[in-house]
């Protein structure tokens, strides 16, 4: 299986990452370095502007590849890897540009993996992979049938399972650094499930001190991972 993804970005760490590229379409004119490394190897198309606004939809900066389809990581290869585990798990978190954000922020603060239900979700899109800006080469994908039996797994494996919550009692400060982590978001709105609330370890909310009550659940993401990986380093 096939997708065409788009934009500079996702293009150029597809290709630094070795994903197979079967297809470079560009704009007349446009010239990258990275695009020259496949000369003579990939097939090149030349489209013009409009045909490729029509086929792609704005953002794609002139660039598009036909590249090998993103497969998913088992959680429990994923749970093998050496280091402090930090994953990422998404409940009913539909937006492929919310997803594609957690992404870039589970990358830039080395998380383990994202967790998404393979129901209910967004799921990986060429919108996901240009919204990642091509962080979704470098982090594992985790889908999972069932959020709660994912919850048991980790469990099982000394991963300590925090939900994030508006109403709860306790801040970041909460968050016990020196174990291994999953940090659970829940959709913007719903928030999450009951019983996957009632599943998580215990539960922390990001303090807020201005005028709104909620933060975009990627930008929540990003906050919280900071928080951990900054007082990790200090131990």
């Amino acid at each position: 299986m096939t997708m065409t993804i788009h934009g500079k970005n996702a293009v150029h760490e597809a290709i630094k990452a070795k994903r197979r590229v079967y297809e470079i379409i560009t704009q007349p004119g446009l010239d990258e370095p990275f695009i020259r490394t496949l000369e003579g190897r990939v097939r090149k198309t030349t489209m013009d502007r409009p045909r490729m606004d029509e086929r792609f939809g704005p953002g794609h900066q002139g660039i598009a590849a036909v590249v090998d389809d993103y497969a998913t990581t088992p959680l429990e290869k994923a749970l093998k890897k050496d280091g402090p585990k930090l994953f990422v798990m998404l409940d009913s978190v539909e937006d492929p540009h919310n997803l594609g954000a957690v992404i870039r922020s589970a990358d830039a603060f080395n998380a383990s993996g994202v967790i998404i239900p393979t129901r209910r979700s967004a799921s990986i899109t060429p919108t996901v992979v240009k919204v990642s800006t091509g962080a979704i080469e470098h982090v594992d994908i985790i889908a999972v049938t069932n959020l709660n039996r994912a919850i048991e797994t980790l469990k099982k494996a000394n991963v300590w399972v925090v939900g994030t919550d508006a109403s709860a009692q306790d801040g970041l400060e909460a968050i016990h650094v020196d174990t291994d982590l999953c940090v659970v978001f829940g959709s913007e709105g719903k928030g999450m499930h009951r019983l996957v609330k009632e599943n998580c370890d215990y539960l922390v909310k990001i303090p807020m001190q201005g005028h709104v009550n909620s933060l975009n659940v990627s930008v929540a993401c990003g906050v919280i991972l900071h928080d951990i990986t900054r007082r990790r380093r200090l131990i």
